[in-house]
């Protein structure tokens, strides 16, 4: 008779894992994140996915204008047991205002996603509507779109509890406006490799 041995694992609260890192213990060059107090390892970068980042990352920086700033690969504060680092975050404020914190209330949040794209829809996009961050894009260089997603609500078939639950695909020749820049209009193509 085989007897089920059930694994039990230890999570991590945002506190311990900054603990961590400032002890060195954690490097703070690993590609590690902090997931419902789990530490995930990100993937590493092909050169489309730095090339869209880094080309996203422009377009938002102008598109956002004063009154919020666009960070890159840069922790969020997103809550106790969570502190992802998207690829692109669009956060209030300046700089200066993250000297001693990470933003924990961003107004985008930006994955580009080639290998990770089934985890980025499902985790961290229930992860984040969860935080209910308003607007959360995936740039899917699978398929070569752009993911928008909106609105999130409670939904009990997700991964955390929350969905969102406006969900556009937006291709090459479409234009995207961030909810944080009404006025802006980015052409998906000038981001995708």
């Amino acid at each position: 008779m085989i007897e089920s041995v059930q694994v039990r694992t230890r999570l991590w609260t945002r506190v311990e894992y900054d603990r961590l890192i400032s002890l060195g213990i954690i490097q703070e060059d690993e590609r590690l994140e902090l997931l419902a107090g789990e530490l995930v390892l990100r993937d590493r970068q092909s050169p489309g996915h730095a090339f869209a980042i880094q080309s996203l990352g422009d377009a938002l920086g102008h598109a956002i204008g004063p009154g919020g700033h666009v960070r890159t690969l840069s922790p969020i504060a997103l809550d106790s047991e969570s502190e992802p680092e998207p690829d692109l975050s669009v956060v209030p404020g300046v700089i200066r205002d993250y000297r001693d914190d990470h933003p924990s209330q961003p107004t985008l949040l930006v994955e580009v996603a080639d290998t990770s794209l089934i985890f980025d829809r499902e985790h961290k996009g229930s992860l984040y509507a969860r935080a209910r961050l308003p607007e959360y894009w995936i740039v899917n260089l699978v398929d070569r779109v752009l993911e928008v997603y909106r609105e999130p609500t409670p939904d009990t078939a997700a991964p955390f509890g929350w969905a969102y639950r406006v969900a556009l695909t937006l291709g090459p020749h479409d234009h995207v406006t961030p909810l944080a820049a009404p006025s802006a209009r980015i052409l998906v193509a000038d981001f995708l490799p």
